[in-house]
């Protein structure tokens, strides 16, 4: 395919996918046209790529759908000063259209290869990848304005929450009785709730199973 190719499937993924559900963030939407998904995935899925679908990224990890990434954008209202924190970078989609709307952003990836593929995509932004468990977040650069949990997760650990800001937003999607809510989060002092927004199919990022005896 050619880069003629790409930017067809770009416009069109912004037309069909994005504006027809609730994609309406001008901002968003720029970053999403900008940033050439197709990098993102493994050179035998690339014709999949801007497909309304979660694509195969290998070891049962996938690139989440654009509508899902977008809503969480949209509703999580990214601003150009704030600092991010990126869960599941997977190959480092998220991370790169986020970096385009935020002051800075810093990914974190527990997968070694997604880790190495991220960082080869990643070059020549200023998104930091870090290794280590999606679950801990990444302390050390706390505390953030915006965290988004680029995938479905059935809870929020308290070490991640403990990242926010105190006036934070956090973006995720809730499997709520198996099914994928996007959700926005928000902290104020020691307090900490969440809302959901849609349904979405999301991809299921790995460790946050709920613990048994919590309530969401």
């Amino acid at each position: 395919m050619t880069e003629h190719n790409f930017e067809h499937m770009r416009r069109a993924m912004v037309a069909s996918q994005l504006r027809t559900t609730g994609v309406n963030d001008p901002r968003v939407i720029a970053a999403m046209s900008a940033v050439p998904r197709e990098r993102f995935v493994p050179a035998d899925r690339v014709p999949m790529a801007y497909a309304d679908a979660l694509v195969p990224l290998g070891n049962g990890r996938d690139l989440n759908t654009p509508m899902s990434l977008g809503r969480m954008l949209t509703e999580a209202a990214p601003q150009p000063e704030d600092r991010a924190l990126v869960i599941g970078a997977a190959a480092g989609y998220a991370a790169a259209v986020l970096s385009q709307l935020v002051a800075s952003v810093v990914a974190v990836e527990e997968d070694p290869e997604l880790a190495a593929a991220a960082r080869q995509a990643l070059s020549g932004t200023e998104v930091k990848l870090v290794e280590g468990p999606l679950t801990k977040g990444h302390k050390a650069g706390a505390p953030y304005d915006l965290i988004l949990i680029d995938g479905a997760v059935e809870f929020v650990p308290d070490a991640i929450v403990s990242q926010l800001a105190e006036t934070g937003r956090l973006a995720a999607a809730m499997l709520v009785q198996g099914v994928a809510q996007i959700s926005i989060g928000r902290r104020g002092g020691a307090g900490f709730g969440m809302a959901a927004v849609s349904d979405a199919a999301s991809a299921i990022l790995p460790g946050f199973v709920r613990p048994k005896g919590f309530q969401f």
